[in-house]
């Protein structure tokens, strides 16, 4: 059974044909369509150049915000967590990331890393005051259950609609700074974006529309765990315009299914095949998102592995020491064996940065963001392999 389609997830087209069952004109629906995505306005009663009756049937027909702000977090680095509390209960959250003198200088920090291959734009002449990248929400929860990952361990409750992903952007927008300029979108909040692609799919085109926010697909970055038909599937729709991240975690199979449930369906050999297989740009490379955790994946050894694994793809390495979760005892390696596995790979010649942590003191940093209300179990500590 289909799903009636939310009014702040309708493009121009289907707006006309909403509009004209109302009797009214077809330019009504770019009207709507801008007001919405344009100008973030999803309260009928501030669509000023419409009339009083046709504002009171868009009313009557369910056009409102998908979710309330229920809270803003600042950190003291200018991060800004947004929590959002969606109909029907529930909350998810976004992230505003500033950024950083870090990533102007090249020591590329948080998610700005995984968005910073669509951030030259050979068109764009005025450089803004201060960039920002916004982290969005796809699920409710997550079904993918990597160890390290807050709303990973509190499971899937449903998955988000366009409109809900949308939404994240255009409600976001109203809390940047007068400097600031939304440079950057990295599908890489709660949930895993392939995983419900149809959503996703449609979420990414009203933000590229022409007639509404208009984003680029290169300042568009998706994450995923390697769901491999997502990740074919994204590379066809949009010819590899948009960014791809790859959370891998681990150079084999025995390692990574330890970390990351979803590699016994998809192992490491077939992910790798389909990112030689994807359609990506001269100039652009796929990042590789890797959480180093104490004692697992860290070793000399698995850095050597991750080298040999990559050799011939387009890739930069986003090192990530684990954050800290209450899911979880496992901790991050040591500032010294972090060090040591960046430099392996970088004397083998590949691209790899160590993330700057950003946003930990209001639990917005890459693995923090969970479920509020919800029973998280803890899990045991992963032993070192053998």
């Amino acid at each position: 059974m289909s799903v009636e389609l939310h009014p702040v997830a309708r493009f121009p087209e289907e707006w006309r044909e909403v509009l004209q069952s109302f009797g009214e004109r077809p330019y009504r629906a770019g009207q709507v369509f801008r007001w919405i995505h344009q100008r973030g306005v999803m309260d009928p009663e501030q669509m000023t150049d419409l009339g009083k009756a046709l504002r009171a049937r868009l009313t009557e027909a369910g056009l409102a915000e998908p979710f309330g702000v229920a809270e803003v977090l600042r950190s003291k680095d200018g991060t800004r967590k947004l929590l959002l509390e969606l109909e029907g209960g529930g909350r998810v959250e976004c992230v505003l990331i500033p950024m950083s003198r870090e990533a102007a200088e090249g020591e590329i920090s948080a998610q700005d890393a995984d968005a910073a291959a669509a951030s030259f734009d050979p068109e764009d002449q005025a450089a803004p005051r201060e960039r920002v990248t916004l982290c969005i929400s796809t699920q409710y929860g997550c079904a993918m259950g990597c160890v390290f990952c807050a709303s990973g361990q509190a499971g899937l409750q449903r998955g988000l609609r366009a409109d809900e992903i949308v939404a994240q952007v255009l409600v976001a927008k109203r809390y940047l700074e007068p400097e600031e300029d939304l440079r950057n979108l990295v599908f890489m909040g709660m949930g895993e974006p392939l995983h419900h692609y149809d959503q996703t799919l449609r979420a990414i085109q009203l933000i590229t529309h022409p007639e509404g926010l208009g984003m680029s697909p290169r300042r568009i970055t998706v994450s995923s765990v390697g769901l491999v038909p997502g990740i074919r599937r994204l590379g066809e729709d949009f010819g590899g315009k948009v960014g791809l991240a790859i959370s891998l975690h681990a150079p084999d199979n025995e390692t990574r299914s330890r970390i990351l449930p979803m590699n016994q369906r998809y192992p490491v050999e077939e992910l790798i095949r389909a990112l030689h297989e994807y359609p990506l740009p001269l100039r652009r490379r796929i990042t590789i998102e890797y959480t180093l955790i104490d004692g697992i994946n860290d070793s000399v050894e698995h850095a050597e592995r991750l080298v040999s694994l990559l050799s011939g793809l387009r890739v930069k390495v986003n090192l990530i020491p684990m954050n800290p979760i209450s899911a979880s005892d496992l901790r991050a390696p040591t500032s010294a064996r972090v060090a040591t596995f960046r430099e392996h790979l970088a004397s083998a010649g590949v691209s790899c940065f160590v993330r700057v942590r950003r946003g930990d003191d209001v639990d917005a940093a890459c693995g923090q963001l969970a479920l509020h209300g919800e029973p998280i179990k803890l899990r045991k500590k992963l032993e070192p392999a053998s």
